[in-house]
């Protein structure tokens, strides 16, 4: 007879403090991936796991990896440089929210945590290192840039975790991935984790090349959406999604809706309207300077933005509270996007929308979209009243993430100034 999963946190017999922090961030229930992978990580299995956004991976292996130091004295030998676990993400983005959750999680024992990645100050990170590190997060190649500075040591870690695998590869990290693995104790010599949306044939290699005969775990069948979201679809032409847009947020009253496009100046042009029609909205892409992407991903999780529009930098591995709207202004042109993109809404059990608008110019995407998430969107129709907005309300609004634009910026008009020219002179004759 096959043993009853665990439903609850305290069934997991872990450590007071972590036991602690789980009950004051309000977790009591497992999820159906923490059913599955954390009985198995507890104890001590490696695990390639494969799972939909927001079902709580992030918790599952950061539980996994606080129980087993607090209950594991460190191999012998070790220093201060030493860490102790190593979790591998490929954006800046997760790095930072798998540092707040190990924080929140931590927060009643002595680990040291410490997360690198590009965009803030170097020297900064790097003097963190001198105070030690137990948990080290990072994106690969700021892990290997310390890692060659001799900032710190691989070859005493105990933990491996590897976050969004299938990123890894899509993003072109998989040579410095490679690398920091061959810098880590044999792969029976730890334990390794790994999570990934998919489970492709490059994953697995990766797995069963740097893992110990880990198990493959896949924690849902059937629609890879979650069951929470509810979708629907409108077929737009190219010049209607920006007043239908409008219509719709004025109609639902969103309080936290994500938004978005393929490209950054639709995104520009979508936020510059939004904020003029008196909507709090920022703008996330590849070009905003790291500070200000926090700042704005801070403003937008504690309710001062009501709307974020991004491109699909920020469609991996954010975990933001009460998203109760996600919004396709451009259907994605990779079918995995689309499930990345609406896993920012319904996370954990909740409920979400998800809103799609399918022009001409991205709708010959649509068949692999349905056909990857099993199922068709339902579509609705556009009435005419939807695309009557009216005039801008607040005609200067500028939204958070852009500059005003300078003087310097604006398009010329009228007939271009002719340069003056100096008279040609005249050859007299000479004598």
């Amino acid at each position: 007879m096959l043993p009853m999963k665990p439903t609850a946190f305290h069934e997991l017999n872990l450590a007071p403090q972590l036991m602690k922090a789980i009950a004051e961030l309000g977790f009591t229930h497992l999820t159906p991936v923490q059913q599955i992978a954390l009985p198995e990580a507890l104890a001590g299995k490696d695990i390639a796991g494969q799972g939909r956004t927001g079902t709580g991976k992030t918790a599952t292996f950061l539980i996994t990896i606080i129980q087993r130091l607090l209950a594991h004295a460190p191999k012998p030998g070790r220093k201060l440089h030493h860490p102790r676990a190593l979790i591998i993400a490929p954006t800046r983005e997760l790095v930072v929210q798998i540092h707040e959750d190990a924080k929140k999680l931590a927060r009643h024992t002595e680990l040291r945590l410490h997360a690198v990645y590009g965009g803030i100050d170097y020297e900064k990170q790097q003097r963190q290192f001198d105070k030690g590190v137990d948990i080290l997060i990072g994106t690969p190649g700021r892990l290997i840039d310390f890692l060659k500075k001799r900032c710190y040591s691989l070859r005493l870690a105990e933990m491996l975790v590897i976050d969004e695998a299938d990123r890894m590869f899509d993003l072109g990290f998989i040579r410095d991935l490679r690398f920091l693995l061959r810098r880590m104790p044999k792969y029976h010599e730890r334990q390794s984790l790994l999570f990934s949306a998919t489970l492709s044939h490059r994953v697995l290699e990766l797995a069963y090349e740097h893992m110990n005969n880990p198990l493959l775990l896949r924690a849902e069948s059937g629609d890879i959406t979650a069951s929470g979201v509810s979708e629907c679809l409108f077929h737009t032409a190219m010049e209607e999604k920006l007043p239908l847009l409008v219509h719709l947020l004025q109609q639902e009253d969103v309080k936290r809706g994500m938004i978005f496009v393929n490209e950054k100046r639709t995104g520009e042009a979508v936020a510059m309207a939004l904020a003029r029609y008196g909507f709090l909205v920022g703008i996330l892409s590849g070009d905003v300077r790291q500070k200000k992407r926090m700042r704005i991903l801070k403003d937008f999780s504690e309710g001062r933005l009501h709307l974020l529009v991004a491109t699909d930098v920020a469609s991996r591995g954010l975990h933001i509270d009460d998203v109760t709207h996600v919004y396709n202004y451009d259907l994605p042109e990779e079918a995995e996007n689309y499930v990345h993109r609406i896993g920012r809404t319904a996370r954990a059990g909740a409920t979400g929308k998800a809103i799609s608008f399918s022009c001409e110019r991205y709708c010959f995407g649509l068949p692999d979209i349905e056909a990857y998430i099993g199922h068709s969107i339902p579509v609705r129709s556009i009435e005419d009243h939807m695309l009557n907005i009216g005039e801008p309300t607040h005609p200067e609004a500028i939204p958070e993430g852009m500059r005003k634009p300078d003087r310097c910026d604006r398009p010329r008009v009228g007939k271009p100034r002719r340069r003056s020219r100096s008279p040609r002179r005249k050859h007299l004759p000479q004598g």
